[in-house]
């Protein structure tokens, strides 16, 4: 692997098992799964095929981005929501 390729790829790893952490199944199931899925692809050598599993690894970065804000987000909404709802029933 080109040492460049081979930087990107580490720092994927590092990221997804940072963002792993809280994963709603638990880190050690996202640990786990992210080690197969890394290991699965440790003989691909076509440098377009590594960039192609990289962008692939972001696109994975993102989905779960999106996944913790919108947990947190229902969260939040649903602690206001509650909130004036049993106010609105209580004054009704």
């Amino acid at each position: 692997m080109a040492n460049p390729l081979r930087s990107e790829v580490r720092q994927l790893y590092k990221n997804l098992l940072f963002l792993g952490r809280e994963y709603p199944k638990g880190a050690d199931y996202f640990r786990e799964r992210l080690k197969r899925a890394f290991m699965k692809n440790k003989d691909v050598t076509d440098p377009k095929e590594i960039k192609k599993l990289v962008d692939r690894g972001e696109f994975v970065i993102k989905e779960l981005e999106a996944l913790y804000y919108l947990r947190k987000y229902r969260a939040m909404k649903k602690r206001y929501y509650e909130e004036e709802l049993s106010a609105v029933l209580n004054i009704g």
